[in-house]
């Protein structure tokens, strides 16, 4: 029954609050300092960032949470008549979708051009200017995505 699965609702629900946590800040001041930078500082600060951001603990809440996410969508399906089911299919395919895919098809290739470029170059200057309108785009996609599903999730429990 979905009611013995609280610890992992919980835990859903939690993670979800927590990466829309680490991407509100983002949206809010961190790409907003970053662009006050000239393109060569800031082009260096987001690719240490991105270098950095790719480590256990942050890995482990961002695709463990989508894990979770994954396992309540689907097993929510077979539970249809309960109540919460709506909630936690809802909240577990947003989270996909507008969190873990997102990431993945935009704000990850976009890393990645930027890994790619020199900081101290024409098109290092010309990219960094449209990086930080599209990157801070999908990452506002992946805020509000993760704050939605970090509520349904909790409507849940």
């Amino acid at each position: 029954m979905l009611q013995d699965y609280f610890a992992l609702k919980l835990f859903s629900a939690i993670g979800c609050g927590l990466i829309a946590g680490v991407f509100f800040a983002f949206s809010t001041f961190v790409m907003n300092a970053l662009s006050r930078l000239g393109p060569k500082e800031g082009i260096a600060a987001m690719q240490s960032i991105n270098i950095t951001a790719i480590n256990p603990l942050f890995m482990i809440a961002l695709f463990g949470t989508g894990a979770t996410c994954l396992f309540l969508a689907v097993f929510s399906l077979l539970k249809w008549h309960q109540a919460s089911a709506i909630y936690l299919l809802v909240g577990g395919l947003l989270y996909l979708i507008g969190t873990v895919l997102v990431t993945i098809v935009f704000n990850v290739p976009l890393n990645d051009a930027l890994a790619k470029v020199n900081p101290e170059s024409i098109e290092g200057a010309n990219l960094w200017a449209r990086y930080l309108k599209d990157w801070t785009f999908w990452n506002h996609v992946r805020t509000v995505a993760a704050l939605v599903a970090a509520v349904l999730l909790t409507f849940a429990l």
